[in-house]
């Protein structure tokens, strides 16, 4: 069968599925099985898929048509020019996390130590490590799965000297005694209402770990616990930074003000929608 051919049954496959962007979908499952590129589609649209390669894209075809996601299907997906490794263990990285790296960035500086908690795949802690010089990381999270994920993207993707050390447990419990004292805290902890996880679209609701998503009864379980919790692993003037839901900015920020973070601020994305919410720990 020819390249495009094959690729047009794909497209009509998945759209018949009900899948978004199914074009786009269709084109990067073949290239993922045939190893081509965009190119492939508009200059060689008679390129030759093998058997072998047809099976195999039929297959994933048939995985997507079922909406398990496009990037547990393939297995990576890109964030801050890198690319990650992903599966079912992590929640998939989104643009939208990308304003959590770019505030976190512009407050960084050499010699800093940076605590990123609910690391998932740990793409943020590492996307961070990656743009900056001198800045020891750490990462935590409660999956020992997620851990594994994250170690593992750590080490394709820094330099032995640039890894951060990884530790598995609830929250802050995860930290053994003495690691403590860090500049800044990161995190994009879960933030979905338990109610609202089943409205989702499939590919979030039924693939991407529930642990990874649920905030509990309205969806601020976790910056309750890491606001109260985490401000004592802070030192003096260090920054607190916490991707939320588009609803949840005033609520976490007054969170924040209570504990004594002062410079607090709600960051919006490129959509207009509140995304980050950040504050200084006062000195004392």
């Amino acid at each position: 069968m020819e390249y495009r051919a094959c690729y047009e049954n794909g497209c009509a496959g998945l759209k018949t599925a009900g899948v978004p962007d199914f074009e786009t979908d269709a084109r990067l499952l073949l290239e993922f099985v045939c190893d081509t590129d965009w190119n492939t589609l508009l200059a060689h649209p008679d390129r030759a898929v093998s058997e072998k390669e047809r099976a195999a894209y039929e297959a994933l075809l048939a995985k997507r048509c079922l909406r398990i996601p496009l990037q547990y299907l393939t297995g990576e997906q890109e964030f801050c020019g890198l690319t990650f490794r992903v599966n079912e263990h992590v929640l998939i990285p989104r643009q939208d996390t990308e304003i959590l790296v770019e505030e976190a960035a512009k407050r960084l500086k050499s010699g800093m130590r940076l605590l990123d908690m609910c690391t998932g795949s740990g793409c943020v802690l590492i996307s961070l490590l990656a743009m900056t010089t001198g800045v020891w990381g750490t990462g935590a999270d409660i999956s020992p799965q997620a851990i594994q994920v994250a170690e593992e993207n750590g080490l394709r993707l820094l330099l032995e000297e640039r890894r951060p050390h990884w530790y598995q447990g609830d929250l802050f419990q995860a930290l053994p005694a003495g690691v403590e004292g860090f500049d800044m805290i990161v995190s994009n902890p879960p933030y979905i209402p338990c109610e609202d996880i089943e409205a989702l679209m499939p590919e979030v609701a039924l693939y991407e770990p529930k642990s990874a998503l649920d905030g509990g009864g309205d969806g601020l379980g976790f910056y309750r616990r890491i606001v109260q919790e985490g401000a004592p692993f802070l030192k003096p003037d260090g920054w607190l930074l916490l991707e939320i839901g588009e609803k949840q900015g005033m609520a976490v920020k007054c969170m924040l003000e209570d504990t004594g973070f002062t410079e607090t601020e709600i960051v919006k994305d490129y959509a207009g929608l509140d995304r980050v919410v950040l504050g200084k720990k006062r000195q004392r």
